[in-house]
C-alpha cells in the first residue's frame, strides 16, 4: 500500500479553486444529521466545522425537541426540526430526510444522535438512498455494528471516521500497524476509514494518508464532531473522499496545535479550532 503524508501547502493545492464567479449553491449543499436530547452540542460543532471548511449550505436536521436550541446557537445554517421518539430522531423522520437527499452534495450522520432504533432506520435510509458522498461519524457508527452489510452495498462514495472502540464494534482488529489495521476494514466495508488518534490513519485500502499534525490537547469531547462536519464540507465541494477526510484530518490537527501553541493543551477546546482555522485556510 502507498502510505502518504501532506504539509500544509500540499493540503492547501488539494482544496478547490473557488470560482469568481460561483454563488453559494457552488460549494456544496450538505445535509447534517445530528444531535439528540442531551447532546445539542454535537450538532453545533459539526454545522460550524462544515461551515469553516467552506461549505455553501449548511442544513441541519435534528430532533424536534432540540430544535430552538440549535436554532438560537446557529445563525448561518439552516436548522430544520424533525420528529422523534424520546429525544432521539425517530423512525418517522425518515420521509422529510429522503425528500431532502436528491438535493445533497454530502450528508453526514452520527454525531450525537443516540443509539435508538429510530436512529437506526435513519441511518439506514441515508445509506440505502443516498447518490452522494455520506460520512458516517459516531453514533452512525454504532449502530451499524450489527448492520455492516448496509456499507458494503453502496454504490456511492463513504467515509467512516472510528475511534478505537468503534473501530473493534466494526469488526476491526487493531495491530501494531494500524494503517494497515484500517485497510483491511477499509476493504472489506467498501469504505474510506479514517481511524482516529495519534497519527490519525486514512485510507481506502489501496492508499493511505498518515496525519502528523494534532495533540493530546484534542482528545476531548466534541473534537470529532467538529472534523467530521470539515469532512463533510469538503466532499459537497467536490473533492474525492480520501483527500476529503486527509485534508480535514491535517487541517483539524492542524488548528489543534495552533490552539495549543496559543493556550496550552490543558485548556484548549473544540470551539478554540473553530476560531483558528480560518488561518490555516488562507
Amino acid at each position: 500500500m502507498e502510505i502518504k503524508e501532506l504539509d500544509h501547502e500540499q493540503v492547501l493545492a488539494l482544496l478547490p479553486e473557488r470560482d469568481v464567479r460561483a454563488h453559494k449553491g457552488d460549494f456544496g449543499k450538505i445535509l447534517l444529521l445530528c444531535g439528540s436530547r442531551g447532546y445539542t452540542g454535537a450538532a453545533y460543532l459539526a454545522a460550524m466545522g462544515a461551515l469553516r471548511c467552506g461549505a455553501g449550505l449548511v442544513f441541519l436536521g435534528v430532533p424536534e425537541s432540540i430544535y430552538a436550541i440549535e436554532a438560537v446557537k446557529l445563525n448561518e445554517p439552516v436548522v430544520f426540526p424533525l420528529p422523534e421518539r424520546e429525544g432521539a430522531l425517530g423512525e418517522n423522520a425518515v420521509p422529510e430526510i429522503l425528500s431532502r437527499l436528491p438535493k445533497m452534495d454530502a450528508v453526514l450522520i452520527g454525531p450525537g444522535l443516540g443509539r435508538t432504533p429510530g436512529v437506526l432506520a435513519v441511518v439506514k435510509a441515508v445509506l440505502e438512498n443516498a447518490v452522494c458522498p455520506v460520512v458516517v461519524d459516531a453514533d452512525g457508527i454504532n449502530v451499524l455494528c450489527q448492520h455492516r452489510d448496509l456499507l458494503r452495498g453502496r454504490g456511492n462514495p463513504t467515509i467512516l471516521t472510528p475511534h478505537d472502540g468503534e473501530f473493534r464494534r466494526l469488526g476491526g482488529v487493531i495491530s501494531r500497524d494500524r494503517m494497515e489495521s484500517a485497510a483491511a476494514l477499509a476493504v472489506a466495508l467498501g469504505s474510506v476509514v479514517l481511524l482516529k488518534g495519534h497519527r490519525t490513519c486514512v485510507t481506502d485500502g489501496a492508499v493511505g494518508y498518515r496525519n502528523t499534525t494534532g495533540n493530546p490537547g484534542m482528545a476531548v469531547g466534541g473534537s470529532g464532531d467538529v472534523l467530521a462536519g470539515m469532512i463533510a464540507a469538503l466532499l459537497g465541494q467536490g473533492m474525492p473522499a480520501l483527500e476529503a477526510a486527509a485534508c480535514a484530518a491535517w487541517l483539524h490537527g492542524g488548528a489543534g496545535d495552533l490552539c495549543a501553541q496559543e493556550m496550552g493543551q490543558y485548556a484548549m477546546l473544540p470551539t478554540d479550532y473553530l476560531k483558528v482555522l480560518p488561518r490555516l485556510l488562507k
